[in-house]
């Protein structure tokens, strides 16, 4: 709309003025809002309060961020309850300090899959999926404590550990590192361990009987400063407080506290272990506003002892009366914004209400020039919508016509198939009426031709109802009867299909009688539709409601309601028109049967309305006249028939025939086909030679892939949802399943398809149809060639080969799995489900997947490198055969001996001397 034209006017002028001073006083755009959830999980209760005190801190800088803080009271399953119920609240970031790693990885990691960021704090999963990590270095805090250590003894003492939970990271990583710094002083004994859990009362119980039974002990070192303090207690009970020098971790400030406990000379020294709670929080915003940020963020320690506790004291309580300070006078800023934003919101009102004044004076000045130029306007206008109008009608004349021949052509064309369908269905009936003259496979084939040309009917006979309503030659021949009888007979016709596929099938009618007039023929074709709708769209183990009442104002209504996948909401505006399949068309879909129930329906003068939501399952409901409507014509009462097709669903024999006998191998093959015919088929040719499994979608089939590890896996490419491209490239990813052979078929036929699936990674591209001993001879080939890459991996990991460079995603694996290994060759308790643990997987999928690759057993594979190292050790002059037996990890020499000698035929010591005498 135009204000005014020609040379500015002093309104003009003065409105621009108010819009920039309007302008000037609107708001700035505020950050967005934040919700961070924080499951925290610690005993130690001055950690935690300076901890939370130091988020805090950082939070009243950001006052756009939702802080929620749950505390698991040191309970691991209680942990796990919390963060799944900020999964489930959708917090925008996540914030874990886990009680114990193993726990809480599938959560972390399942938060992380749904795209929620997650920070770890202070205690470490056992994966590395997740966002970021905030914390201390704590195999650096068991080093410097068992540097520090030897420094106090000279180099020489004996020395006690009170460790915290077994499991936890703190736990393991302090007293990994402090046994690393003490095996650099060999006078430095560890003479005994305390489990105190993090918590002074286990101390006060355990500690008292091992200081009893090691009075020799120098030096005690505790995990935190509550559990220093206890064995502090304990050892002034047992009068040697003054022999032994104690130290702590946390480094915290005030009273009780580790600094205050160093000052007293409670304890010698304490190490400072950050809480992170300032860091974590800066993390947090960083990943949220999608800025630059570090993945690990690992916070630095030292050690506070009597020459350093007076300083670092007055500074820690500095900080502290600082923060406080900080707290008060962010308070006094919000104050002032508030008054801010309230007198700004007064002086946009009153500049606004001055503009709308000025507009509303300039409107009606300009309304009486503008009224004589818009009446000239319209009159032109009226001219050119006339012109229009004419021209429009001729083009929807012309666009009838054109579609009336379409429809002639669809009708002649549907009654020319009628022909050739009946002479394949009539030969086909004959067959099967003689059931004695075939065998089982025979007569499923036959079966399977039967059900797709009674398809092909069903789809013709709806092209020629569709042409029937069209020109209005289709009309309602009513008699009265039972409705409810009705619709419970054509319910019976699906009870079949519903056992099968384990749907519960319920009919709810309202009353036992409801009479009125109606035409079977044509009340059947629209029930029919809806019922093979909700079966077609319903998963196995659904739900499907039939209902049936009296409605308002003489009416009846007739719903069915199921709990599939429902109808997107983009379709539902056009899911009742002719020929739309919609976003989730089904495989075998015409996009014929909604419209044509709903041009019945309304031609039996009722109303068919749907409701539905996407994933939640779809109701259509038929409203039908009580009163017969003027328009029915009489017709002698005759029972209704189920159409033609309803044998697709009802079939008498679904399932393939099984073969006589069982598969000929122990290969499994993993089929998987959306089509319940095509995976039928499959499964029936592959049956004789290999064990096969089948899954009806991409997920699914991925899966089952991950959980079970087939030999191969034949996969079709046109899948819902999921494709076949995006599984082949899941399953080539992912080291557990990037060894199976993949055979994609599919019904396209073009290079550049056939390129596209070769370069998703599959072993072979077959398009339909095939012949399936090309397929079984296919499946023999590509097993054949793992079996031979089986070799060469064992090839490469031979006994002067350590490790195989990680090229691809299985020599990748191998290079894990074997890194592992060695780095704990020492230990005889190493068993399967620690290595699997260190990789994230189960002990089934570990012994599959090195079976697959090696031919051998996770066991013997740990045999076979720790053998290879002992050969290698015995070649070493001092070296005896105990010493290598136990530097290998076998529990005995006598045990080591006879691998040994079973591996290389000689024994370890006959060995040795073998290559003594040949030096000589």
């Amino acid at each position: 709309m135009h204000l005014l034209t020609g040379n500015l006017s002093w309104a003009r002028l003065l409105t621009c003025f108010l819009l920039v001073g309007l302008a000037g006083c609107a708001p700035k755009t505020q950050e967005p809002v934040y919700r961070i959830g924080f499951s925290q999980c610690t005993t130690n209760d001055a950690w935690r309060r300076a901890m939370l005190a130091g988020m805090q801190k950082e939070l009243s800088f950001h006052p756009n961020v939702q802080f929620q803080m749950l505390d698991a009271r040191n309970e691991s399953d209680l942990q796990q309850r919390q963060v799944r119920e900020l999964i489930r609240q959708k917090v925008d970031l996540l914030l874990i300090s886990p009680n114990e790693s193993g726990p809480l990885t599938a959560l972390a990691e399942a938060a992380y899959n749904q795209g929620i960021p997650v920070v770890i704090l202070d205690r470490r999963t056992t994966s590395r999926l997740y966002t970021a990590y905030v914390g201390g270095n704590n195999r650096e805090v068991g080093r410097t404590a068992g540097h520090y250590a030897a420094q106090l003894l000279g180099g020489r003492g004996q020395v006690l550990e009170i460790l915290g939970t077994p499991g936890s990271s703190p736990a393991t990583e302090r007293d990994l590192g402090f046994r690393q710094a003490l095996a650099g002083h060999p006078a430095l004994q560890l003479t005994a361990q305390v489990n105190g859990n993090w918590q002074p009362a286990s101390v006060l119980r355990r500690l008292p009987a091992v200081l009893r039974a090691h009075p020799e002990v120098d030096l005690i070192f505790a995990h935190n400063d509550p559990m220093a303090q206890a064995a502090y207690q304990v050892a002034r009970q047992l009068g040697r407080a003054g022999h032994i020098r104690i130290i702590g971790v946390d480094g915290l400030a005030g009273p009780g506290n580790g600094l205050q406990l160093v000052e007293d000379g409670i304890l010698k020294a304490t190490l400072l272990y950050p809480t992170g709670g300032e860091e974590a929080i800066r993390t947090a915003l960083h990943i949220l506003r999608q800025e630059p940020y570090e993945k690990e963020n690992v916070l630095g320690t030292m050690i506070i002892d009597s020459t350093n506790v007076g300083t670092m004291r007055p500074q820690t309580e500095l900080l502290a009366q600082q923060r406080q300070d900080i707290q008060r006078q962010q308070l006094l800023l919000q104050e002032d914004l508030r008054r801010f934003a309230s007198q700004k919101t007064t002086m946009s009102l009153l500049l606004t209400s001055l503009v709308v004044a000025v507009l509303l004076g300039a409107l009606a000045w300009r309304s009486s020039r503008n009224n004589r130029r818009i009446r000239q306007v319209l009159e032109g206008q009226n001219a050119e919508i006339s012109a229009q109008r004419n021209q429009i009608a001729q083009l929807a004349e012309d666009a009838r016509r054109a579609s009336e021949a379409k429809l002639r052509f669809f009708t002649n064309f549907s009654h020319e198939l009628r022909t050739p369908l009946t002479l394949i269905l009539g030969p086909v009936e004959d067959l099967l009426s003689n059931p004695d003259d075939l065998t089982l496979a025979q007569r499923h084939d036959l079966k399977l031709v039967r059900r797709n040309t009674q398809r092909l009917l069903q789809l013709v006979n709806q092209l020629l109802d569709f042409r029937k309503i069209d020109v209005g030659k289709m009309a309602v021949r009513a008699t009265e009867g039972n409705l409810v009888a009705f619709v419970r007979e054509l319910m019976d016709l699906f009870e079949k299909a519903a056992h099968r596929r384990g749907i519960t099938f319920r009919f709810r009618p309202a009353e036992p009688v409801i009479t009125l007039w109606f035409d079977g023929a044509i009340l059947d074709k629209v029930f029919y539709n809806l019922l093979s709708n909700a079966f077609k769209y319903t998963p196995d183990g659904g739900q499907i409601t039939v209902s049936l009442q009296r409605g308002p104002a003489s009416t009846v209504r007739v719903s069915v309601e199921d709990n599939g996948r429902g109808i997107a909401e983009v379709d539902q505006p056009h899911i009742m028109g002719w020929f739309y399949q919609g976003s989730q068309a089904s495989p075998n879909g015409s996009g014929l049967g909604l419209a044509l129930a709903d041009g019945l329906t309304r031609l039996h003068e009722g109303t068919l309305a749907f409701r539905s939501q996407s994933g939640h399952g779809s109701t259509f409901e038929v409203t039908l006249p009580l009163a017969r409507p003027a328009t029915f014509l009489d017709a002698e009462p005759a029972p209704a028939h189920a159409p033609l097709a309803l044998d697709m669903l009802l079939d008498d024999d679904p399932a393939p025939p099984h073969p006589a006998g069982p598969a000929r191998t122990a290969t499994t093959v993993l089929v998987i086909e959306d089509q319940e015919e095509v995976r039928d088929f499959l499964v029936q040719k592959l049956q004789p030679h290999f064990q096969v499994s089948t899954a009806a979608d991409g997920a699914t089939g991925l899966r089952q892939a991950g959980e079970t590890i087939p030999d191969i896996i034949v996969c079709d490419v046109n899948l819902p949802e999921l494709s076949g491209l995006k599984v082949a490239v899941a399953l080539k990813g992912d080291w557990r399943t990037s060894h199976i052979p993949l055979v994609l078929l599919t019904a396209h036929g073009a290079p550049e398809q056939q390129i596209e699936g070769v370069q998703a990674g599959a072993d072979l591209y077959l398009t339909k149809p095939f012949n399936p001993t090309f397929l079984v001879e296919s499946l023999r080939t590509l097993l054949r060639n793992r079996d031979q890459q089986r070799e060469h991996f064992r090839r490469e990991l031979s006994v002067n080969t350590a490790t195989v460079a990680p090229q691809r995603v299985d020599q990748k694996f191998l290079a894990d799995l074997t890194a592992i290994i060695e780095a704990n060759l020492d230990r005889p308790g190493l068993s399967v489900d620690d290595i699997a643990r260190s990789l994230g997987v189960s002990q089934m999928q570990l012994y599959r997947k090195v079976k697959a690759l090696l031919g051998t057993g996770v066991t013997d594979y740990i045999h076979g490198l720790r053998l290879t190292k002992a050969r290698q050790l015995l070649l070493q002059d001092g070296s005896t055969v105990a010493q290598v037996a136990y530097q290998t990890g076998f529990s005995s020499p006598s045990y080591f001996a006879t691998l040994f000698k079973g591996r290389y035929q000689v024994s370890p010591s006959e060995f040795k001397a073998l290559h003594a005498a040949n030096q000589y």
